[in-house]
């Protein structure tokens, strides 16, 4: 067998965002939960990770290079990961490129890995999660390892608790289980991202700084100070994980709606009863919660769910393509762009919402009505700047694998970033 040669696979995997969250652990090393979770995963089209990965019996060690910068491998969760894939590994064989490994060669065998996020890195946006999801994936695939989706699930939650929820499309729940090894702490897919296609994502990403306080330090202090937080795992999730499973099975927006702006706002709170406290929302985000608020109420029913993760950037989930163009222009009445931004820069992804809230340059924003929830009486005032960019997406389909080669991230020849 010729001993130069390089064999590569590059997938693409989704992020997803947590309607009923997930916030402590009840084992560090294999990230269990202590609690079980749901979650909605994004169109790749808008927000994914592109990852490469390569073995070539010419790579001295394992190797990865993240958003074109090289990074360390050494840390436990990568190191558990490449483990539990190598274990996993079956006998390849590409007939074309004359290669054979065995399932023995793969613990000798080294491994380049190239990861590319088209959104801000550990800014709240759930990178980790589908970074994880994305190497777990692509190694998978590349070891020819026969686990289904569920077994893979439990490998890349040991890299990122929510990235277990990233190997699926749609409505998603991540188990806690109850073994001690972690093994049923698996995710499963709850429906796919066609059974509730009216739905429409905006997020407003209002700092894609990476955030103050880590999750998996936040979680930590949580758990070993905050009173709430056990009462929320044992009394309150369990309820709402049983209501937003029905919610979403009912198509009953008025009711997810409910529970996920609910259930955001509790894990802020168990944030501020930590001690000492955590802030990942900021004013911008408490602003954009309280123009939800009063427009839900004038309406009489949900238009729109919030949700926040680990930072201060908000996803908005409106129940149709009519109210995601009535929440762009709230949006954009109250957070215009500053003066230089160009428009085609300040709203991202699925434009055609744009289109829809009558919107096509920066003149139009300014003539934007103030929205009928406002009392006349108040003087209005605009928060311009606060927000950096929206991205307009939807409900997604979970990993695929990338068959065209100018996709892939490192060179077929050498194994090294492009």
């Amino acid at each position: 067998m010729a001993e130069k040669w390089v064999l590569m696979v590059t997938a693409q995997t989704p992020t997803n965002i947590a309607v009923i969250k997930y916030w402590g652990k009840r084992d560090e090393n294999l990230i269990l939960p202590i609690n079980d979770s749901i979650s909605v995963t994004l169109d790749p089209q808008h927000l994914c990770t592109t990852t490469s990965v390569a073995v070539s019996p010419t790579f001295t060690h394992d190797r990865m290079w993240l958003n074109g910068k090289e990074i360390s491998l050494s840390g436990g969760r990568y190191q558990n990961c490449l483990r539990e894939l190598r274990a996993r590994a079956s006998d390849v064989e590409d007939e074309e490129k004359g290669i054979k490994i065995t399932k023995k060669d793969w613990e000798k065998l080294h491994l380049h890995i190239a990861s590319y996020n088209n959104f801000p890195t550990a800014a709240g946006l759930a990178s980790s999660a589908a970074g994880f999801a994305c190497l777990v994936f692509s190694l998978a695939k590349l070891m020819n390892v026969k686990e289904d989706h569920s077994k893979l699930s439990a490998i890349a939650r040991q890299g990122s608790g929510s990235a277990c929820r990233s190997l699926y499309g749609g409505f998603v729940k991540w188990i806690m289980g109850k073994e001690e090894n972690g093994s049923d702490s698996i995710a499963v897919q709850l429906a796919d991202e066609k059974h509730w296609d009216d739905l429409v994502i905006i997020i407003a990403v209002v700092s894609s700084r990476q955030k103050e306080t880590s999750s998996t330090s936040g979680m930590r202090e949580t758990v070993e100070t905050s009173m709430l937080i056990e009462h929320r795992a044992k009394e309150v999730v369990p309820r709402r994980i049983i209501q937003m499973e029905k919610a979403i099975k009912d198509l009953d927006f008025p009711s997810f709606a409910r529970l996920t702006c609910s259930d955001s706002n509790q894990f802020h709170a168990v944030c501020l009863d930590t001690s000492p406290p955590i802030f990942y929302m900021n004013d911008t985000s408490h602003r954009i919660i309280s123009c939800v608020e009063k427009w839900n109420r004038f309406e009489g029913t949900p238009q729109v769910a919030y949700t926040f993760d680990a930072g201060p950037n908000a996803v908005l989930i409106a129940r149709n393509r009519k109210a995601a163009a009535l929440l762009l222009q709230r949006l954009l009445f109250y957070f215009p762009p500053q003066s230089d931004t160009d428009l085609n820069s300040y709203v991202i992804g699925d434009k055609s919402i744009l289109q829809d809230a009558g919107v096509h340059n920066m003149k139009d924003i300014e003539a934007l009505d103030s929205p009928p929830e406002i009392k006349d009486s108040t003087p209005m005032q605009k928060y311009k700047g606060d927000v950096s960019y929206f991205i307009c997406t939807r409900p997604g389909r979970g990993p695929v694998l990338l068959t065209d080669e100018t996709k892939a991230l490192l060179n077929a020849e050498t194994g090294l970033p492009k």
